[in-house]
């Protein structure tokens, strides 16, 4: 008896194991003791490898920062790996750390920006799969033409081009068939393993990481909260005609599949692109600058992913002005009316060099006795730059190298501010360190521009703000003639910035020097 119900489990497990090998849908890294053990061997290898890699180096020394530097970098592709390996979730908070420049070793960052052009790709018939399940018809009766390979794929879905039976060219958001299961899974795996690492490394304080991935990933994958954000910024931005929001067909959408009108251009960092095209790179640098600063100090309504393969730049063939094609929609942060004044009123104080304020507005938004720190991670420049003012001089060469080095010197005070300041906080030092990285591609940064746009918004949102809180007519009538002059002074100063780089005011200032010494 025994031997043949030994021989019918042999049986059951030959046949199972034929099945598996088989069936194209299932793959060994979808199963969760695969993901689990995984996981915890790549934790495993990277702690031992800080553990015992820098134990008997004197701390500080030329050959700890040389060794720590290369545990940095094979720990760093170790994740890179893991992300790779189990996909999805992964991948998105694997992203999410390469997007903070500013704020983690650069031997991380570099190492990490590669996954977003290594997401991986759902295949045909699971695109069929979830389009079937969500619309309830097949591919070839929705649409006319249904291109495979697709435009872009990233770590929770992919973007495919097609034309609808009545001939509008659409692009499809297609979610990833497994993604939706895995996230909450994979989510409480990295929960467990960074408590795990807090216990060995008591100064690691990531998981501010895991809260932000709890909170932010169910919205992520329900797709028609993407098309309400995307409505939702088209509208609140209106008023910028440079500004392309792709509209959303609601009649062939749901919470995995979305349908959005065909947009195409160049990415924001193809300084080149723009060169061919016609494309005046510091207009886009602008351009870009105005609308976060509306976002963020005006609307506190925040698209915070826009790596450049969400921002496109076109120029309009009809007008021969150039636009900017915000895409991807999933990801934004609401900012409360208080940490929004705060933020506007510690910015002002960075870009005035007001270091009382500055201090007084850090530790409001939680930075305490490290608001230096602070400061410095907002503005991405060195101490000695914020005190003298932010808008003195461009960025250096050896300033940025100085920041970079400071990320992995001071990566345990950094880490503890992201577990001090409040969540909202988060989402903007990617989003900043984002745009800073398409600034420094396109050669743009730190220009005077972009410190002139910043101002005017916060200045409209602070009188906004006091004009809502006053009762007196004449308080708000006072606080409407102050924000006037503010931006009057802002507008002239503006001209004369012009006016110093243009033929014409290099000619009136040679004249009125002539005069001066003709005098």
């Amino acid at each position: 008896m025994a031997r043949r119900a030994l021989k019918l489990a042999s049986l059951a497990a030959a046949t199972s194991g034929i099945y598996l090998y088989g069936n194209r849908f299932l793959d060994p890294n979808d199963f969760g003791v695969v993901r689990v053990g995984r996981a915890i061997a790549t934790t495993a290898v990277i702690s031992y490898d800080y553990l015992t890699s820098l134990r008997s180096v004197p701390y500080g020394s030329e050959e700890y920062d040389s060794l720590k530097s290369q545990v940095h970098l094979r720990s760093a592709e170790r994740l890179r790996e893991l992300c790779c390996a189990n996909r999805g979730t992964f991948i998105k908070v694997g992203q999410h750390l390469g997007a903070l420049d500013y704020l983690l070793p650069e031997e991380y960052t570099r190492t990490l920006k590669v996954l977003h052009s290594q997401a991986p790709q759902s295949t045909r018939q699971e695109v069929e799969q979830v389009i079937r399940e969500d619309l309830g018809k097949e591919i070839k009766e929705l649409f006319l033409s249904f291109e495979d390979t697709p435009l872009g794929a990233a770590s929770l879905a992919q973007v495919h081009k097609a034309v609808l039976q009545d001939g509008r060219t659409v692009a499809v958001k297609i979610q990833h068939p497994k993604v939706q299961a895995q996230s909450s899974k994979d989510i409480l795996l990295m929960e467990v393993l960074l408590l795990v690492v807090k216990q060995i490394f008591p100064d690691f304080e990531f998981m501010w990481l895991v809260e932000e991935a709890k909170k932010n990933l169910p919205l992520e994958l329900d797709f028609l909260n993407e098309g309400r954000n995307a409505e939702k910024v088209a509208h609140m931005l209106r008023n910028f005609d440079f500004l392309k929001v792709p509209r959303i067909y609601w009649e062939l959408s749901t919470r995995r599949v979305l349908l959005m009108e065909f947009m195409e251009g160049g990415q924001v960092n193809d300084r080149a692109y723009m060169e061919r095209n016609g494309i005046d790179v510091n207009e886009i640098s602008r351009n870009l600058g105005k609308l976060y600063s509306e976002m963020i100090f005006v609307n506190g309504f925040v698209h915070c992913d826009p790596h450049p393969g969400n921002v496109l730049v076109k120029k309009c063939p009809a007008s021969g002005k150039a636009h900017i094609i915000l895409l991807d929609h999933g990801l934004y942060q609401v900012l409360s009316e208080s940490f929004r004044m705060d933020y506007c009123r510690l910015w002002q104080a960075l870009i005035k060099a007001d270091m009382k304020r500055v201090q007084k507005y850090s530790r409001r938004l939680g930075a305490g006795d490290l608001y230096p720190l602070f400061a410095c991670m907002l503005t991405a420049r060195s101490w000695e730059s914020v005190n003298r003012g932010i808008d003195r001089s461009p960025v250096s060469a050896s300033e940025d190298v100085e920041i970079r080095s400071n990320a992995a010197a001071y990566l345990p005070q950094i880490t503890q501010l992201l577990n001090n300041v409040p969540r909202q906080m988060l989402l903007l030092l990617k989003t900043n360190d984002l745009l800073r990285g398409i600034e420094s591609a396109l050669h743009t940064r730190a220009s005077a521009s972009s410190f002139l746009n910043m101002s005017r918004c916060c200045i409209r949102a602070v009188s906004t703000y006091q004009r809502s809180k006053s009762r007196s007519l004449y308080r708000r009538v006072q606080i409407s003639l102050t924000e006037g002059l503010s931006l009057w002074q802002i507008n002239l100063y503006e001209l004369f910035l012009w006016l110093k780089g243009s033929r014409l005011g290099n000619w009136v200032i040679a004249l009125l020097s002539w005069m001066h010494h003709s005098t």
